[in-house]
């Protein structure tokens, strides 16, 4: 396979894992959120909160159904782009997946047919238990998937024999170095795009009519949830860097644009790494050494790029996913400040803010999954050329592709995905613009 087929076929992959992983978190920020809606409708505040949750069930729906169908083309891909890898792993991989696949069967589909379709055959108590029982479902998918994932990139209780990974303790293999840092940081990621999409989608809402009671609590919720999310992911993604310099050696050096060499290492704002001068041009930074982001070695120096010559990751990639991460995230605290200020003044309320100010917060949707998908450009970029740890690389486990094969098949998955897009956005318009319309089946009809 050509360099440049293999590197299509790696971004054909990126694509379907990056879809799937933004489906899979707003399914599962916004099966909780029903969990929070669903308690809070049960007892005197019933004919408050009902309403307001038959409506995020529906956007639920939508989302789950995104999330389950964009699994199908990522497993697919494992076996038609990188057919060696499984073969490698496998005594990890298969029963990581096995369990996943579990979860999503057991309690995800079981749990699912109940509480969409048996509300009122069920007692409230025992509707709201389903409820949870879903959300428990979602969280026990990703956690699984999370294990695999996060193993991955920091393999840790298994052991290289014969050309493939054998198991030797599942304990360090499930609580590898890295698995709580990227949980945590994709829960909270999680989290804080559902907050920007309940802030969106209400404040769509308002441009057209008042809200209700129920609405501008939701949307109150949504601004602690966000806000809550927020921090909690800002000092998830500082700890983790220092935490996992050492592990990711040159993923960490290609972040900051450090290329070594005896130069002091500081904070770029903006700058046009080359990898082929080994060097940084129109540099735009902050003169502080910040070597705590780095890996260093034996004596105690940082660990440039420079130490890997021809086995560094692509670093403009990386280096601008960065920034564009903290660019966004900086934008959605923004946004939260200026919630908070609704909130004080016009309780919760955004109706009562100018058009303006909505179309703002509106725009709000979409700055939850470009965090998300920054931080997967630079977990999945960084770790370049290897796919597990520094043992397996990508040309190595890549299936035979003509570069016209790969560029049709690259075209093909990103017309699709576009088109699942823009169907599940204009779905989600059209019911935030004209609601929960109730279907009434009339009796001997089908």
């Amino acid at each position: 396979m050509s360099y440049s087929a293999l590197w299509f076929s790696q971004l054909q992959f990126f694509g379907s894992v990056s879809f799937m992983a933004v489906c899979l978190a707003m399914s599962l920020g916004l099966s909780w959120l029903l969990v929070y809606i669903r308690v809070r409708a049960l007892g005197e505040q019933h004919l408050l909160w009902l309403p307001v949750y038959r409506f995020w069930v529906r956007i639920f729906a939508l989302a789950f159904i995104l999330s389950f169908a964009s699994s199908m083309p990522v497993l697919i891909q494992l076996g038609s782009l990188w057919p060696r890898l499984l073969p490698k792993i496998h005594a990890v991989s298969g029963p990581i997946l096995a369990m996943t696949l579990f979860g999503a069967l057991v309690f995800k589909a079981c749990f699912l047919g109940l509480m969409l379709y048996a509300q009122r055959q069920l007692s409230e108590w025992l509707h709201a238990l389903v409820v949870c029982g879903v959300a428990v479902g979602n969280t026990f998918v990703a956690l699984c998937l999370m294990v695999l994932v996060s193993w991955v990139y920091t393999p840790a209780g298994a052991q290289w024999i014969d050309g493939s990974y054998q198991v030797q303790h599942w304990t360090e293999v499930i609580f590898n170095p890295s698995f709580g840092w990227y949980s945590a940081q994709f829960f909270s990621a999680s989290f804080l795009m559902v907050a920007g999409a309940v802030m969106a989608i209400l404040s769509m809402q308002s441009l057209r009519r008042p809200l209700g009671e129920g609405e501008r609590r939701v949307f109150k919720m949504a601004v602690f949830l966000g806000s809550s999310a927020w921090l909690v992911l800002a000092g998830v993604i500082v700890a983790a860097a220092t935490a996992l310099a050492d592990l990711q050696p040159m993923k960490a050096a290609a972040a900051m644009g450090y290329w070594g060499a005896g130069s002091v290492p500081r904070w770029l704002w903006a700058a046009w790494p080359s990898t082929i001068d080994l060097t940084n041009y129109y540099e735009l930074g902050w003169n502080s050494n910040l070597s705590w982001w780095l890996a260093h070695d034996a004596e105690g120096q940082p660990i440039g790029l420079d130490k890997m010559a021809g086995m560094t990751p692509p670093v403009s990639i990386v280096f601008w996913a960065v920034r564009l991460g903290l660019l966004t995230g900086l934008l959605m605290l923004f946004v939260l400040l200026k919630a908070w200020r609704t909130g004080l003044k016009r309780h919760y309320d955004p109706s009562a803010l100018s058009p303006r100010a909505r179309h703002i917060f509106v725009m709000t949707g979409f700055l939850g999954p470009l965090i998300l998908l920054s931080g997967l450009t630079y977990h999945y970029f960084g770790a370049f050329p290897y796919v597990v740890g520094q043992t397996i690389t990508f040309a190595e486990i890549a299936a035979v592709r003509s570069h016209n094969e790969s560029v049709v098949s690259l075209v093909a998955y990103g017309v699709v995905h576009s088109l699942l897009i823009i169907g599940f956005v204009s779905l989600v318009r059209y019911v935030a613009r004209y609601g929960v319309i109730s279907v009434a089946r009339r009796r001997g009809r089908a």
